[in-house]
């Protein structure tokens, strides 16, 4: 299992009024197990106001530029983000996580792939170093970005964008999407809807050329572009998302009612991680595997709790358990076995749950 490490932040800069981003001084014993694929995030935690914090963001940054940068965006309300925005510097030290995720293709040196990708707000950060990546690495290879934002102001990296137009400007097309500015084409005022996304499938985007998408941003968005891409005629699997939130529909909280209603009160759990074993009894109080882990002293890693991050996946041994959501784990991931902690309900007198994959 991936531990946290002490690192210091190398430089904190503010991209937008809102949006900070931070560079990681990563020392040079750590660096093979810090080395990531782009689109993967970091997990940061932080002791604020005495608590417990730790979130998941996207690396910004490429791989082949040998540098460990995340945005954070502030969220009103959000600890972590306020904390980033407001009170962390450069010197500071951050507890972090080995980068993980999923969020990625295998880079061919070899092939011309066409690209495409959709984006809203911070959730260019995981697009940018994918973007960076394949670029620079497939030499003929391009890439259209659909990119929405409020106003101009407010669009992340625009100036690191733009020069990237300029490096790869014949292999590399970017479209700005505004909901608070007006732009000269109405296609480019607002947010994607069924009728814009059918445009562009029919004016920009090459469906039979395209090799794989990418989108990153809130879950409705995502699941918009999912189907009407698909819809075009554009193969699911190519279709690859990351969610950065999630809301509960009142379908999934319906069904997470009846699943926590068939939990089994008192569960022996057993824990294994790194070859060692942790037991408790499930306390009633809490309803998830992590949850009532933690609460037993038990350290194990988790992020979102969100069931987005999959931070806090494990295996499921012995025993059986239900998922309240599931945004992270795709269904061969399920048929192994995996779980999220975070979101398993034990529904056996006794689980057996190992967190070493």
């Amino acid at each position: 299992m991936s531990k946290f490490h002490s690192i210091k932040i190398a430089d904190i800069y503010k991209e937008t009024k809102d949006c900070s981003v931070l560079s990681f001084e990563i020392p040079q014993e750590l660096k093979q197990e810090f080395q990531y694929k782009p689109g993967q995030h970091l997990t940061l935690k932080a002791v604020i106001d005495g608590e417990d914090v730790r979130r998941s963001y996207s690396l910004c940054s490429s791989p082949i530029e040998n540098k460990w940068k995340v945005a954070v965006k502030k969220i009103n309300g959000g600890l972590f983000s306020t904390y980033v925005n407001e009170t962390l510097k450069s010197g500071d030290i951050l507890e972090i996580m080995p980068p993980s995720g999923k969020f990625n293709v295998e880079i061919d040196t070899q092939k011309a792939k066409n690209y495409i990708a959709f984006a809203a707000g911070s959730g260019i950060t995981p697009i940018l170093s994918i973007i960076k990546t394949h670029l620079k690495s497939e030499p003929n290879s391009t890439f259209k970005l659909f990119y929405l934002n409020r106003s101009v102001k407010s669009i992340i990296f625009k100036e690191e964008i733009e020069q990237l137009k300029n490096v790869y400007f014949n292999r590399f097309e970017i479209f700005h999407f505004l909901t608070k500015e007006h732009r000269a084409s109405e296609l480019f005022n607002g947010r994607f809807t069924k009728e814009k996304i059918q445009v562009l499938t029919e004016k920009i985007i090459d469906i039979p050329a395209t090799d794989d998408c990418f989108i990153c941003g809130p879950e409705d968005m995502i699941f918009l572009l999912r189907d009407e891409l698909t819809a075009a005629g554009l193969n699911q699997d190519k279709i690859h998302y990351e969610l950065f939130t999630s809301g509960i529909s009142e379908e999934d909280k319906k069904r997470i009612q009846r699943i926590v209603e068939n939990k089994v009160n008192g569960t022996d759990i057993t824990i294994i991680d790194g070859g060692k074993e942790f037991h408790f009894v499930m306390d009633e109080a809490y309803d998830n595997i992590l949850d009532g882990a933690l609460a037993a002293g038990a350290d194990l890693p988790f992020a979102c709790k969100g069931g987005v991050c999959s931070t806090c996946k494990c295996k499921v041994l012995e025993g059986e358990v239900e998922m309240k959501v599931n945004y992270a784990l795709d269904a061969h991931e399920v048929a192994k076995g995996l779980v999220l902690s975070c979101q398993a309900v034990p529904t056996t007198d006794k689980v057996v749950v190992d967190f070493g994959v």
